[in-house]
């Protein structure tokens, strides 16, 4: 639960590893009983978290092209689980970047792990009145924004499964047939290694793209398809390791979005897969 939080705030696996592990040093320091072990830690964690993301807000803003969250593989069974699938997604990720500290801070331990207003206002030193008023706005702005899992697991993963097999084929014409008509495509390389600056958008421009990258690396690549955030998506790896991972969402029966996270550094999620 306490990675889960730390994760869902800070989008990152080596941060959320440093978070809980912060709070352990706390707990183990503490000298007075704690009557709610679960309510402490995850107040300690909620509170890491808001500082955390507040130190690190510079540093995204200045990000080489689009900041991705560090992609965890997951496994089937959670996937099928929907609302695990959706609050661990890239596409939600993605939609809490946009909200304040505080306000993702109230999202995921409403929305997500539960707790009510009284105990998030605890956790916070807040007023109930006042989080509730945060957790309303947060949620608005997460229901216009998030897009929902509109197929079953099982349609998912089939037609993602065919959609890579297109792609791995370089048949572009049954690639763009998969593809939403504004089917967007985000890379993220951290300025380290290549990747777009910008999203790609339209399924012309997406499937070019995707043939054409797949061609060159083919020689130096292995393909592995893979649960990436209970969506289904695909490992891409080297001899020396992991190159890209990628995550796949699929609406009506077409790919709507694709997101390639590049930078090295994010891996830590999927390195011993």
């Amino acid at each position: 639960m306490l990675f889960g939080i730390a994760y869902r705030m800070l989008g990152s696996v080596t941060d959320a590893e440093d978070i809980v592990q912060d709070a352990w040093l706390r707990w183990n320091d503490t000298t007075t009983p704690v009557r709610e072990p679960r309510a402490y830690l995850a107040r300690t964690v909620t509170n890491l978290s808001i500082n955390r993301l507040r130190s690190v807000a510079v540093q995204r803003e200045s990000y080489v092209g689009p900041w991705l969250p560090e992609p965890l593989v997951t496994t089937h069974d959670a996937a099928d689980e929907v609302e695990l699938a959706e609050s661990i997604s890239m596409a939600l990720l993605v939609v809490l970047e946009s909200l304040s500290p505080l306000e993702r801070a109230v999202f995921v331990l409403k929305e997500v792990f539960g707790f009510s207003y009284v105990e998030i206002g605890q956790a916070l030193g807040r007023a109930e009145t006042a989080v509730r008023q945060v957790g309303r706005r947060a949620r608005s702005h997460v229901e216009a924004r998030r897009p929902r899992f509109e197929s079953s697991p099982e349609v998912r993963r089939r037609v993602t499964e065919e959609f890579l097999n297109a792609c791995l084929g370089g048949d572009i014409n049954r690639v763009m047939e998969m593809l939403a008509p504004d089917v967007t495509a985000w890379t993220d390389g951290g300025g380290k290694v290549r990747a777009a600056l910008r999203p790609m958008r339209g399924a012309e421009v997406v499937a070019r793209w995707l043939v054409a990258m797949i061609d060159q690396g083919r020689a130096a690549w292995g393909f592995r398809p893979a649960e990436i955030n209970g969506m289904p998506g695909l490992l891409i790896t080297t001899v020396g390791g992991v190159d890209s991972v990628s995550a796949i969402d699929v609406t009506d029966g077409k790919i709507s979005t694709i997101w390639l996270v590049r930078n090295p550094d994010k891996f830590k999620g999927v390195a011993h897969v």
